[in-house]
């Protein structure tokens, strides 16, 4: 009975000893890189170019910051701020802006239109790694949300296996 008393105590102080470290370890998480995010930008504009579109595109990262943008040559004003909503949208969404667009129409997601930054039009995907999603890609420009969705998959097709 001393022993199990003396062995309980032991585990409790060991616990006690160990768990205040493993709290303060620095977290470790997966996110967008640089390269990671220039090779979508690259891949999201290919697509575009070869469809004839003019657009912009904006990487944002797992905490929904701007990664990386460009505002593609003959572009309106508009599309890089656009670009930037539709990827935001997407990341904290965790689904298309397509999708979230759906959503929209349907009155029970009322709630959706007073979220800041929150956009109901295609043209945002999020980045996943794995299960993960660690960021979104938004693509403004071509006439239609539907049609800067493809280009976005086609920035996301180009790092697949990155992103694996």
């Amino acid at each position: 009975m001393m022993r199990r008393a003396s062995l309980g105590l032991f585990a409790f102080v060991s616990l006690s000893i160990v768990t205040p470290a493993c709290a303060q370890a620095p977290l470790s998480e997966k996110n967008v890189s640089m390269g990671l995010s220039l090779a979508i930008i690259q891949g999201a504009l290919d697509q575009c170019a070869k469809d004839g579109y003019k657009v912009s595109v904006v990487i944002v990262d797992k905490g929904g910051n701007v990664a990386a943008s460009v505002r593609g040559d003959g572009t309106g004003p508009h599309t890089l701020e656009f670009a930037r909503m539709k990827a935001y949208t997407a990341r904290t969404r965790n689904q298309p802006s397509l999708a979230t667009q759906k959503q929209m129409e349907d009155p029970a997601f009322a709630f959706l239109r007073q979220i800041p930054n929150v956009v109901g039009v295609g043209g945002g995907v999020p980045i996943h790694a794995g299960n993960e999603v660690i960021g979104g890609v938004g693509v403004s420009g071509a006439p239609g949300g539907e049609k800067d969705e493809v280009c976005a998959n086609a920035g996301l097709a180009k790092v697949a296996d990155a992103l694996k």
